[in-house]
C-alpha cells in the first residue's frame, strides 16, 4: 500500500510538471499561428485600402445608392453630391413622410459612415418609412471651391430633394455628423426655410468650451502658436491641405489604443475579430483633402477663433451667420465619453447666444440635446447599438420633435415597462421623453471662468499675428519651392498611409505571407482559455495600457498647464491688446435692431389676435397650457395621431405645429389674458367643448403620469371648457395617476 502510494504521489508530481511545460507548447504554437494570421489581416488591409482608394467615388455605405445632383455641375463647382438611398426590398417608404438627408464628415476620412451597417442613422431613417438621401464628396476637392461653396450646393442639395417629395409632411429632416454638423448649422442659419428638424451629432459648435483636467485637445490650437502651421501645410501640399493630418490628430489623442490595444485585440481574438476589424478599417484608410482655403477657414474661424458661436462670422455677401435664425428644431447629440467633441462643445454655444430659456422661446426655438454616458466619439456614428437605439427613436419621433413648443429640452429614453407600455398604442422597446431644461442644467456641466475666456482671447490674437507674419515673410518662399510632384510624394510617404501600404502585395516580404495563412488555417490549433499563458498574456498587455494611459495623463496634463501659464501671463495678453479689466474679453452677441424690432411686431401681433380662432385654437392653447414645464413623449404624439384620424378635416403637421407654435407664445407673453380669453374663442354646444376637452385629456393621460401641477391646470381648464350653465366639459370616471418622474437613461 505505501509503494502504490509513492507510486501515485510520483506520477501526480509528473504530471504537475508536465502540465505547464504542456501548456506552454500549446500557447507558443497558438501565438506562433495568431501571429501569421495577424500578419494576414495586416496584408488584406493594405490590399483593401489600395482597391478602396483606386476606386473614383470611393464610399463605404452599407445600401446601394443612385446619383441624384453632382455638386461638379453646379455654377460654383464642388465636390459633393447628393445620391438617394434605394431601400432595401423588405423595407417599405412611405412617400408622404419627410425625408432625412444624412450629410457626413469631411475631416480626414471619406463618406459612409451614417450608413456603415444597417443599424445606423440611414437605417434607423429606413425602418421608420422615411425617404433618404445622403450627402458625400470625392477624395479630392474642386480647385478653388471654398466652404462657402459648399454650403451653396448643400443648399442646392436640399432644394432638389423638397422638388422631389412635394407633398411630404414637412421639409427635410437633415442629420450633420461631426463636422458635417456645423456645416449645417451654418447654412441652416441662411437658409432656414430649406430645413426640417436639424440633428448634429458629435459636432463641435462652441470650441473654446470644456471643463479643466480633461479633453485637452481645445489647447491645440494655442500650443502651436495658431493657424500659421495650417497655411505652412497648405502650402507644402500645393494648395491641399491632407487629411491624414487630421487622423493623425484624432489617432495621437488616445495613444494606448492607437499603438496597442487596437492591434492587440485583433491579434488575440484573430480567429472572430478579423471581418469587424477589416470592416471598419476600410474607411479609416479612405483618406481625403481639403483646399487649403477650406482647411484655413476651418481653423481660423471655428477651432481658433470660435466666431460660430458668438454670430462673428459673416459671408463674402455680407450675410451674418447666426444660429438663433434657425427656426427649426436643433437635437444635438453628444456624449459624455467623446473626447473629440465633450459635452460643454457640443451645448455650450446656447449659453453663448441666449441669456435665458425665455430668450430661446422669444426667438421661437425649439432646441434639444440627448447625452450619452459613455459612448465615444466614433460610436456616435458607427456603434450598432447606439443607431438601434437612440438614432432609431430620433427617426421615429421626428414628427414630435418638429412639433414640440419653443424651449430647451432634453431628449431622455425610458425602457418600455408594462407600466408604462401603454399597450393600446404601438410602441417600441424604447419610449422618447422631452423633458424640460434651463440653461442652469448646461451650467452644472462645468465651462470656462472669465481667466479661461481670456486666455483663448490671447490665442485667437497671438494666432492672427503669427499668421500675418508667416503670410508676409515665409509664405512667398514656400509657395515659390513647392510642387505638386513634391505634395504627391509627401502625402504617400505620410506615417498614417504607409501603415497601410507597408503590408500590402506591394510590399515583397508580404508575398509569402497569403500561403502561410491558408496553411495555419488548415492546422489551426487555438489554445483554451484556461490557458496559464493567455491569462498572463492579458496581464502584460494592460500593463502596457497602463503606462501609456499614464503617458497620456501626464503628457496631457503638462499641455494643460504650458497652455494655462502661457496664456494666461499678462504680459503677452497685454502685448496683444487685451486689458486687464472686468470687461469680459470676448463680446456676446446682442440683438439686432432689426431684431429686437421684428420681436416687438410679434409679440404685438400675437397679444392683438388672442381672441381670435375657434375651437381648434382653444384646444391647442388649453393642451399647451397643462403640458407646460410637463415632459412631453411619443406617447402624446401617438394619440394625437389617432385623434387626427378620426377626423376627416384634421390638421397637417405643420398647420398643427404653427397653431400650437403660436399658441404656446400666447401663453408665455401673457398667460392671464390667453387663459381668460378661452371661453370667447369656444362653441356654444355643450358636447363640442366635452368632446375637445376629452381629447386634451386623452393627451395628457397617455403618460400615465399626472402630478398635482398639471392636475391643476387641467382643473382650470375645465372649468374654462365649462358651459353657460357651469356643467363641465368633461366627467371623469377615474382618479388622476400618481407622478412617476422617468428614469434617465443614456
Amino acid at each position: 500500500m505505501e509503494d502504490a502510494a509513492k507510486q501515485q504521489d510520483r506520477a501526480n508530481a509528473g504530471l504537475w510538471q508536465a502540465a505547464p511545460w504542456q501548456e506552454s507548447c500549446q500557447y507558443a504554437l497558438d501565438a506562433w499561428q495568431r501571429t501569421i494570421l495577424f500578419c494576414d489581416v495586416l496584408r488584406r488591409r493594405g490590399n483593401q485600402y489600395a482597391e478602396h482608394n483606386s476606386n473614383p467615388v470611393p464610399h463605404v455605405l452599407h445600401f446601394d445608392v443612385e446619383l441624384v445632383l453632382s455638386g461638379r455641375a453646379l455654377p460654383r463647382p464642388v465636390n459633393y453630391g447628393l445620391v438617394r438611398i434605394i431601400p432595401p426590398t423588405d423595407i417599405i417608404i412611405d412617400p408622404d413622410k419627410r425625408p432625412f438627408v444624412v450629410v457626413d464628415p469631411r475631416a480626414g476620412h471619406g463618406p459612409g459612415i451614417g450608413g456603415f451597417k444597417a443599424d445606423s442613422e440611414i437605417g434607423a431613417a429606413l425602418q421608420a418609412g422615411h425617404p433618404c438621401y445622403f450627402i458625400g464628396f470625392l477624395p479630392d476637392p474642386v480647385p478653388g471651391q471654398t466652404i462657402e461653396d459648399v454650403m451653396r450646393a448643400q443648399a442646392a442639395f436640399l432644394e432638389r430633394v423638397i422638388e422631389l417629395h412635394p407633398v411630404a409632411d414637412g421639409k427635410p429632416c437633415v442629420v450633420g455628423n461631426c463636422q458635417a454638423g456645423w456645416a449645417v448649422m451654418m447654412l441652416a442659419a441662411t437658409r432656414p426655410e430649406l430645413f426640417g428638424p436639424v440633428i448634429i451629432a458629435g459636432s463641435p459648435l462652441s470650441y473654446w468650451a470644456g471643463v479643466k483636467g480633461v479633453n485637452p485637445m481645445r489647447y491645440s490650437g494655442g500650443l502651436l502658436g495658431g493657424s500659421w502651421l495650417t497655411a505652412l501645410t497648405g502650402d507644402i501640399g500645393g494648395g491641399k491641405f491632407d487629411g491624414a493630418w487630421l487622423v493623425t490628430n484624432f489617432e495621437s489623442l488616445n495613444p494606448a489604443n492607437t499603438l496597442w490595444s487596437k492591434q492587440y485585440n485583433v491579434w488575440s481574438k484573430v480567429d472572430t475579430e478579423a471581418a469587424r476589424y477589416l470592416e471598419f478599417e476600410r474607411w479609416w484608410g479612405g483618406h481625403v483633402n481639403l483646399n487649403a482655403e477650406e482647411m484655413q477657414f476651418i481653423v481660423d474661424e471655428l477651432f481658433v477663433g470660435n466666431r460660430l458661436a458668438t454670430a462673428e462670422i459673416v459671408t463674402s455677401d455680407g450675410v451674418r451667420i447666426d444660429i438663433r435664425n434657425i427656426k427649426s428644431p436643433i437635437l444635438c447629440f453628444c456624449s459624455k465619453g467623446d473626447n473629440i467633441t465633450p459635452p460643454q462643445q457640443a451645448l455650450g454655444w446656447i449659453l453663448d447666444l441666449y441669456r435665458s430659456v425665455d430668450d430661446i422661446r422669444a426667438h421661437g426655438q425649439t432646441i434639444i440635446y440627448a447625452m450619452h454616458e459613455t459612448i465615444g466619439h466614433l460610436g456616435i456614428f458607427v456603434s450598432g447599438k447606439v443607431g438601434a437605439k437612440e438614432h432609431a427613436e430620433f427617426a421615429s419621433n421626428i414628427d414630435l420633435i418638429d412639433t414640440l413648443p419653443p424651449g430647451l429640452y432634453e431628449a431622455v429614453l425610458i425602457r418600455r415597462l408594462d407600466e408604462n407600455a401603454a399597450p393600446d398604442l404601438e410602441l417600441g422597446e424604447w419610449i422618447a421623453r422631452f423633458e424640460p431644461r434651463s440653461l442652469d442644467d448646461l451650467r452644472e456641466m462645468g465651462g470656462n471662468d472669465p481667466e479661461d475666456e481670456r486666455r483663448f482671447a490671447t490665442v485667437r490674437r497671438v494666432s492672427e499675428i503669427n499668421l500675418g507674419l508667416y503670410r508676409t515673410f515665409a509664405q512667398p518662399f514656400v509657395q515659390a519651392m513647392a510642387s505638386d510632384h513634391a505634395a504627391s510624394w509627401l502625402a504617400r510617404l505620410h506615417p498614417a498611409r504607409m501603415a497601410f501600404e507597408i503590408f500590402s502585395d506591394s510590399n515583397p516580404f508580404m508575398a509569402s505571407v497569403a500561403m502561410l495563412a491558408d496553411q495555419v488555417r488548415e492546422a489551426r490549433q487555438p489554445v483554451g482559455p484556461d490557458n496559464m499563458f493567455v491569462a498572463l498574456q492579458d496581464f502584460l498587455s494592460k500593463q502596457v495600457e497602463t503606462s501609456l494611459d499614464v503617458w497620456r495623463a501626464w503628457r496631457d496634463k503638462t499641455q494643460e498647464q504650458v497652455f494655462l501659464a502661457a496664456y494666461g501671463s499678462p504680459v503677452l495678453q497685454a502685448a496683444v491688446g487685451l486689458q486687464a479689466t472686468a470687461e469680459p474679453p470676448r463680446r456676446y452677441p446682442g440683438e439686432q435692431p432689426e431684431t429686437l424690432a421684428f420681436i416687438r411686431a410679434r409679440i404685438a401681433e400675437l397679444k392683438a389676435g388672442m381672441g381670435e380662432g375657434g375651437l381648434r385654437e382653444a384646444s391647442i392653447r388649453a393642451l399647451a397650457y397643462v403640458g407646460r414645464g410637463y415632459g412631453i413623449d411619443e406617447r402624446q404624439l401617438a394619440v394625437l395621431r389617432r385623434i387626427r384620424a378620426r377626423h376627416r378635416e384634421g390638421l397637417s403637421l405643420q398647420e398643427f405645429k404653427r397653431i400650437l407654435r403660436e399658441q404656446s407664445l400666447m401663453l408665455l407673453i401673457d398667460e392671464s389674458a390667453a387663459l381668460a380669453a378661452l371661453p370667447s374663442m369656444l362653441p356654444e354646444g355643450h358636447a363640442q367643448r366635452a368632446a375637445a376637452m376629452a381629447a386634451v385629456r386623452e393627451v395628457i393621460e397617455s403618460t400615465g403620469e399626472m402630478n398635482e401641477e398639471v392636475q391643476a391646470r387641467m382643473d382650470r381648464v375645465e372649468s374654462l371648457f365649462s358651459d353657460r350653465t357651469g356643467r363641465p366639459a368633461i366627467v371623469r370616471d377615474t382618479p388622476a395617476r400618481a407622478s412617476v418622474r422617468p428614469r434617465r437613461t443614456s
